[in-house]
């Protein structure tokens, strides 16, 4: 390290303890791998802090000595986002506190490193519902979740990160404290500042607390797993559920039959669920806060007239909520099996919900075009139009040989995307993955202003410097 590194260490050091501090290289190895393997990053030393006056000394001494920060949360990101490329990894996972549950506003106020499980579970035993669920929910943060406005599977209902955030606190770049952890629905004094920072990636200012809404937990709960001919036969009962269910339908998950088959081919205990393959499948869940609303026969009644109009070929109806977990079990899965085929050139896209399924077959007729042996594997969130585009290599060709066409298979699908005046990230991020993506796709006008914004909020450039609309300022 050079002197003024060795100083910026120290200073830590001395201002936050040694056991706040992490330079070993046994030490800080955890934080430098992006968690696919598609990055390596290095640090001159990773900074535990325990609140968020901490957070606020890490981000005055590397202001003062112009050195870049990086947020990390679970560092489960896909997108290489909490990669660092020198500099100081600044770990929230110590600022793990439940503030405040306030039941009459149905808020809970809770610390960025909190695992989001935690705050499922703090909610729940007050007797209410956070609706955010992600696969990696049992290690993830809430930071991490605000920093990318995470999605998940409940969209649908009740939206994304965004929409579930009422206020939050956030370090600055310079070390200055915002405090805007109001549980407000209505507030109209000035910007809704809060936005500037959900979706971010830590690159204008670094998330420490939330506010976040409650909803009352569901009471009654049923699940479906149904085939279908098509994504055209799937989109068109989702359209069908949507309209009979209204707010009863809580979740509409998109699976093909390659997907299910690598599940039931790689997880142990698996079960098909339907007698037949069928080209595609949805994972229906439909909930209520009431304990008597007949949620089973509802969605019976339309399921069989969908199955009278060709919509679906076979359903299966969980009895239970052991049955209901088998059925989900199938589609959390998904992500986790696909590397077991071998490498997997992914994309997280979103295109308006009513050419979802154009898009899948558009799409994969492109790719495949392109190369014939290339297995889809296009599964998501069919009600906000979020699809998760990945191919997984052909059997038997190398993975380094097929990783090397993921350029070549952006191109393809993003254009695609783009076409159908969509987004070429959905609910994962721009990280390092997408950087030069965005700069192709992204209204010029909208460019220059994020630029203004990071260049007005972070004029030094060290948070998270090379990230997002970062990759274009000079570092």
């Amino acid at each position: 390290m050079t002197a003024q590194n060795t100083a910026l260490v120290e200073a830590l050091t001395a201002r936050l303890g040694e056991g706040s501090v992490l330079t070993l290289g046994s030490d800080i190895e955890g934080y430098l791998v992006e968690t696919r393997g598609l990055y390596r990053g290095e640090a001159l030393a990773v900074v535990r802090p325990r609140d968020r006056d901490e957070v606020a000394v890490v981000l005055q001494e590397c202001a003062r000595a112009g050195v870049p920060v990086v947020p990390q949360g679970g560092n489960t990101g896909l997108v290489g986002g909490g990669v660092p490329s020198g500099g100081i990894v600044l770990s929230l996972a110590r600022l793990d506190r439940i503030r405040d549950l306030d039941p009459v506003n149905a808020t809970i106020t809770v610390e960025a490193g909190c695992i989001l499980k935690a705050v499922q579970d703090a909610a729940s035993a007050a007797g209410y519902l956070f609706p955010l669920s992600l696969a990696s929910e049992g290690s993830c943060r809430i930071g991490g979740n605000l920093a990318t406005n995470a999605g998940g599977t409940a969209v649908l209902r009740y939206g994304n990160m965004r929409e579930l955030t009422l206020g939050l606190e956030v370090v600055l770049a310079d070390g200055r404290i915002w405090d805007g952890l109001k549980g407000l629905r209505k507030d109209n004094t000035g910007y809704d500042l809060k936005n500037l920072f959900i979706g971010s990636e830590g690159t204008l200012g670094i998330i420490t607390a939330a506010v976040l809404k409650l909803f009352p937990e569901p009471k009654a709960r049923v699940t479906a797993f149904v085939g279908c001919a098509s994504a055209h036969a799937a989109l068109q009962l989702f359209g069908r559920l949507r309209e009979q269910a209204g707010d009863h339908l809580t979740a509409f998950e998109y699976m093909p039959d390659f997907g299910l088959e690598i599940v039931l081919k790689h997880r142990p205990g698996a079960v098909r669920p339907l007698a037949e393959r069928h080209a595609a499948y949805g994972l229906i869940e439909l909930t209520a806060p009431q304990q008597d609303t007949d949620l089973q026969g509802q969605l019976e009644a339309i399921l069989g007239t969908a199955l009278e109009d060709g919509l679906v070929q076979d359903a299966a109806i969980s009895a239970s909520d052991a049955q209901s977990q088998g059925l989900w079990a199938l589609r959390e899965s998904l992500s986790e099996v696909q590397r077991l085929e071998g490498g997997s050139i992914k994309h997280d896209v979103a295109v308006p919900v009513s050419r979802v399924a154009e898009f899948i077959e558009t799409a994969a007729r492109a790719c495949e075009a392109q190369m014939p042996d290339v297995r889809v594997c296009a599964f998501g969130h069919f009600g906000d139009g979020n699809i998760h585009f990945n191919l997984s290599q052909p059997v038997g060709m190398d993975k380094a040989a097929f990783l090397a066409h993921w350029e070549r298979f952006n191109r393809i699908v993003h254009d695609i995307v783009h076409g159908m005046n969509g987004s070429i990230s959905a609910e994962h991020g721009i990280g390092l993955i997408k950087r030069d993506e965005l700069v192709l796709y992204k209204d010029p006008v909208a460019l220059d202003l994020m630029r203004s914004l990071k260049r007005a909020l972070d004029p030094q450039n060290i948070l998270n410097p090379g990230k997002v609309v970062a990759s274009v300022l000079p570092q």
